[in-house]
C-alpha cells in the first residue's frame, strides 16, 4: 500500500511538472512572439525613419544644399553617389553658386564625416605662403613662422580637403598635389622626409579648365585625375523655383544672428526676386535679404527698393548681358570704385574679387574718373 501511495504521489508531481514546463514553454513562446515583434516594430520604426530623412534631404535640405527642383534633386543624386567613394571630386560651377556647400554635404555623407574638413581658398592666399599652407614646414622660412609647422594636408589626414579656386594653384604645386592624390605621399618644406597621408581630395573652380589646360596653365595629368568625377553645380538662375525655400532659409538664418524678422515676404517681391537673372547667385542672394533685414522696420520684406537691385520692368527692356554690366557699373559706382574689403564691390555683390575682376574685364568696365579728380 504504501508503494502504491508513493507512486500515486510521484505521477501526481510529474504531471504536475509536466504541467509548469507546458507553462514556460507557452510563456517564452509568448515572450520570444512579444521579442520579434518589439523588433519588427524596431526595424520598421528604422526604416521608415530612414526613409523620411532621405525624403527630406532629397526634398528639402541636404545639409546646407537648400531645394526641390530637378536641378538641385538632380546635384543631390551625385552628392550621394560621391560620397561613398573615395576619389577625387571636382566641383564646378560659378562664384557664389554653393560649391562649398556642396563639398561639405559629401563630406558629412562619407565615412570621414567624424573628423572636421579642411578647407583652403588658394586665391585668398599669397602666393609665396601656398605652399607652406597646404604642405608645412620644417624650419621658420615661411613668413618669419618659428619651428615645425603642419600643413592642411596634414590637417586633414583620415578626413577631407576642399581646395577652392584650384586654378589659381602654380604649377610647381600641381605637380606635387598630383603626387599627393596618387600616391598620398608629401614632404614639408625644408625636409626630405616623406609622409604618408589619407586625405579624401575636394577641389573647386569657377572657371573652366579645359581652356587653362589648352593654354598651358594647368597639368593635363593633373586635369585628368581631378574630373575623374565632376559635379555641376547650377546657377540659381537655373533653378528659380527653389528662391521662395531659400529666401525663408535665409530669413531665418540672419533673423538669428541680427534678431529682427521680416513679418512676410510678399508674392509680389518673391516674384521680383524669381524674375532676376543674379549673376551672384546663392551667396548674392543671401546677400541681398541679410541687408534687407538689417535696413528694414518690421513688417513687409523690402528687398528692392533698399537693396538698390534694378526691378523687373527695366529687366524686360535691357538685353540680359547689358543689364549685367550696367549692375555691376552702378555697384562699382556706389563704392567708389572699391572692389575688395567689407565695402567693396565684390562683397556687395557676393562675388569673389578675382571673378568682379573678370567679370569687368568681359564686360570692357573702367574707371570712371570725374572731371574735377
Amino acid at each position: 500500500m504504501e508503494v502504491d501511495r508513493r507512486l500515486n504521489d510521484l505521477a501526481r508531481a510529474n504531471m504536475q511538472l509536466t504541467q509548469e514546463i507546458e507553462e514556460r514553454k507557452r510563456a517564452e513562446g509568448s515572450l520570444l512572439g512579444a521579442y520579434a515583434e518589439i523588433k519588427r516594430l524596431k526595424d520598421r520604426f528604422q526604416a521608415e525613419n530612414r526613409y523620411m530623412q532621405q525624403e527630406i534631404a532629397k526634398t528639402y535640405n541636404f545639409g546646407e544644399v537648400i531645394g526641390r527642383s530637378n536641378a538641385i534633386l538632380q546635384l543631390l543624386r551625385r552628392v550621394e553617389q560621391a560620397a561613398f567613394l573615395n576619389t577625387t571630386v571636382l566641383l564646378i560651377g560659378e562664384a557664389g553658386t554653393g560649391k562649398r556647400v556642396a563639398a561639405h554635404a559629401i563630406h558629412n555623407k562619407s565615412s570621414r564625416r567624424d573628423r572636421p574638413m579642411v578647407t583652403v581658398n588658394l586665391a585668398a592666399l599669397p602666393p609665396n605662403l601656398v605652399e607652406c599652407e597646404l604642405f608645412g614646414w620644417e624650419s621658420g622660412e615661411c613668413a618669419g613662422a618659428e619651428g615645425r609647422q603642419i600643413g592642411r594636408f596634414e590637417l586633414a589626414d583620415a578626413s577631407t580637403i576642399l581646395l577652392e579656386e584650384i586654378a589659381e594653384l602654380s604649377p610647381e604645386l600641381q605637380g606635387r598635389l598630383l603626387r599627393l592624390i596618387q600616391d598620398g605621399e608629401l614632404q614639408r618644406m625644408d625636409s626630405p622626409r616623406t609622409i604618408k597621408v589619407d586625405v579624401r581630395v575636394i577641389v573647386a573652380s569657377n572657371r573652366d579648365l579645359e581652356p587653362e589646360v589648352r593654354a598651358g596653365r594647368f597639368r593635363e595629368d593633373l586635369f585628368c585625375r581631378l574630373s575623374a568625377f565632376p559635379i555641376t553645380i547650377p546657377p540659381l538662375r537655373k533653378r528659380k523655383e527653389d528662391i521662395p525655400l531659400l529666401v525663408d532659409h535665409f530669413l531665418a538664418k540672419h533673423y538669428g544672428q541680427i534678431g529682427k524678422k521680416a513679418a512676410s515676404v510678399s508674392s509680389a517681391t518673391l516674384g521680383d526676386l524669381q524674375s532676376y537673372h543674379w549673376p551672384g547667385n546663392v551667396r548674392e542672394l543671401e546677400n541681398i535679404i541679410e541687408r534687407a533685414l538689417i535696413t528694414g522696420h518690421g513688417g513687409e520684406l523690402q528687398v528692392w527698393e533698399k537693396s538698390g537691385i534694378i526691378r523687373t520692368g527695366e529687366m524686360e527692356i535691357k538685353a540680359l548681358a547689358e543689364l549685367e554690366r550696367g549692375y555691376i557699373f552702378n555697384v562699382l559706382q556706389k563704392t567708389g570704385w572699391r572692389i575688395e574689403g567689407d565695402r567693396g564691390a565684390a562683397v556687395l555683390l557676393g562675388l569673389n574679387p578675382s571673378t568682379l575682376r573678370a567679370r569687368m574685364r568681359k564686360f570692357g568696365i573702367l574707371r570712371q574718373y570725374r572731371r574735377d579728380q
